[in-house]
C-alpha cells in the first residue's frame, strides 16, 4: 500500500464491514464511508421488507460507491460495500481502477449469530441466505485480500492492515 487508494471492505451482512472499516480507516489515517449511506430509499425499503436487491437495484448504489472511491484515488479511503459478485467489483473498478478489496470472510455459523444479534440495521438476518448464494469470492486477478472474521473487531482490523501492507509478490 505505497500509493494511497480506496479500500472496499466487502462481504456478506454480519461480517463486520462497518466496524472493521472504521477501525481500518483509523489505522491507515484515511476517511471512512459507510456504503449503506449510498443506498436509495427504495433499496432500503426493499431490504427492510426482506426482499433481496437485484442488480438493477444495486447499479446506482455501486455507481455512487465507485464515485466515492474514485474521489479518494491518491488520497486514500475506506468504504464498506458488500460487493458480493465479481460483476459488482468490476463495476467499482471501472469507476476507481486502483481500488483494493478487503473480503471479510469466515464461519457461516459465526456470521449468522452476529447478524441475528445486530440491532437497528435495515438488513434482516433472513436475507443472509441470498447474500451467501450471491457471494463470489475474490479471484486471483483481483487486487485484494481475504481476512477471517473470527476474533474481536480490533484483531480483525489488525490482520487486515497487515494483509493489505504485505509486499507485492
Amino acid at each position: 500500500m505505497d500509493t494511497p487508494h480506496a479500500v472496499v471492505v466487502m462481504g456478506v451482512s454480519g461480517t463486520g464491514k462497518t466496524t472493521v472499516g472504521v477501525l481500518l480507516a483509523e489505522a491507515l489515517g484515511v476517511p471512512y464511508a459507510d456504503g449503506d449511506d449510498f443506498h436509495s430509499a427504495h433499496a432500503i425499503a426493499r431490504m427492510s421488507a426482506g426482499v433481496p436487491l437485484d442488480d438493477a437495484d444495486r447499479e446506482p448504489w455501486l455507481d455512487a460507491v465507485g464515485r466515492w472511491a474514485h474521489g479518494r484515488s491518491g488520497r486514500g479511503g475506506v468504504i464498506s460495500c458488500s460487493a458480493l459478485r465479481r460483476a459488482h467489483r468490476d463495476r467499482l473498478r471501472a469507476a476507481a481502477p486502483d481500488v483494493e478489496f478487503l473480503h471479510l470472510t469466515g464461519d457461516r455459523a459465526l456470521i449468522e449469530r452476529r447478524t441475528a444479534e445486530r440491532e437497528g440495521h435495515f438488513m434482516p438476518a433472513a436475507l443472509l441466505d441470498s447474500q451467501f448464494a450471491a457471494l463470489e469470492p475474490l479471484e486471483g486477478d483481483e487486487a485484494g485480500v481475504a481476512v477471517d472474521v473470527s476474533g474481536s473487531p480490533r484483531e480483525i482490523a489488525e490482520r487486515a492492515v497487515a494483509a493489505l501492507r504485505r509486499p507485492e509478490d
